[in-house]
């Protein structure tokens, strides 16, 4: 088994996160692409001290992106988790 700190890589923090973290109690993570829902649990409840009810994954595929006059690259893809955990537990962001 992986760290549970390469597991998780970043928090990710925009306005679709932050609704979504007011309305319930789900925040989404970044996390590696060969990490399963499993070890994603694990991760979390090990480094936020929290109790996981239900992890979601989603694979991103990086988005087009125009470099110099007609050439294209792409951004990276990225594996991203929504963790909900239990009523009333919160995970403080700094």
């Amino acid at each position: 088994m992986k760290s549970p700190y390469k597991i998780i890589e970043t928090m990710s923090l925009s306005e679709k996160s932050s609704r979504e973290t007011e309305k319930n109690d789900c925040y989404f993570f970044k996390v590696d692409k060969a990490a399963n829902k499993q070890d994603i649990k694990r991760a979390v409840e090990v480094i936020f001290k929290v109790h996981v009810v239900k992890v979601n994954t989603m694979n991103c595929r990086g988005k087009l992106k125009r470099e110099r006059s007609m050439k294209f690259g792409r951004t990276s893809s990225y594996k991203k988790a929504i963790v909900n955990l239990q009523k009333g537990e919160k995970i403080e962001i700094v």
